[in-house]
């Protein structure tokens, strides 16, 4: 076992994050040591896998919720300075982006699941509101996403002139809607249904079809369309 006081090049190589990422891969790394390669370097007084060890604890070993700390809640840690709180920050962001991407790829919205598993990544750790259209092709792959707009806690105010002008422009003939409830409520408000109502009734005058709204949080979703309120 390495002594976590010591600085990472005195281990052993086989006990070193960087040197055991290229000797065997990076899955067979530990979240800890993982996060060392990222921050570079320990202090006088603890290796950067020791470190690591103490954000990790500090967050319950739950990289979601690392991926939630702020600027100020990472350089509380001593021995994460500024630098290296922006580098964790950027490696989870990264993170996120990968996940939405990958699943991106597959393209096709074919049920609540597949949209919620897109967006996610995009929207479930956010502590404010925020609005996104899926824009889709007549096989309901998708054509491209966009945000429509961000807001406080409450409600995100939407632009609908913004939304059926993208929709023109990549020439879709289905939506699918998306936004996040920061408090973890799922349940649509009456703002959310009067919402999605209007937003329906205008897209079918462009012979557009609005196919779900999806209410986004951490873990859960809830479905429009599941629910029968379109």
């Amino acid at each position: 076992m390495p002594q976590y006081s010591l600085p990472i090049n005195q281990w052993s190589q086989a006990d070193q994050p960087r040197e055991k990422l290229r000797d065997k891969g990076a899955r067979f790394l530990s979240d800890a040591e993982l996060l060392a390669i990222v921050i570079g370097s320990g202090t006088q007084q603890i290796s950067a896998v020791g470190l690591s060890k103490i954000l990790l604890s500090g967050v319950r070993n739950n990289l979601n919720k690392l991926g939630k700390c702020t600027l100020a809640q990472l350089t509380n840690y001593k021995g994460i300075g500024e630098a290296k709180a922006i580098k964790i920050m950027a490696t989870m962001e990264l993170g996120r982006r990968y996940k939405s991407t990958s699943i991106e790829d597959q393209a096709e919205m074919a049920s609540s699941t597949s949209v919620f598993e897109l967006m996610q990544p995009i929207l479930g750790s956010l502590d404010h509101e925020e609005f996104w259209v899926l824009y889709l092709n007549n096989a309901h792959r998708l054509i491209s996403k966009s945000q429509l707009s961000k807001g406080g806690i409450t409600a995100a105010l939407v632009d609908k002139r913004l939304l059926f002008k993208r929709a023109l422009e990549v020439g879709a003939v289905a939506l699918i809607l998306v936004h996040n409830h920061p408090s973890g409520k799922i349940e649509p408000s009456t703002f959310d249904l009067r919402l999605t109502n209007t937003l329906k009734t205008a897209a079918k005058t462009l012979d557009i079809k609005v196919l779900d709204h999806l209410i986004v949080t951490e873990k859960t979703y809830f479905s429009f369309a599941d629910e029968n309120l379109l």
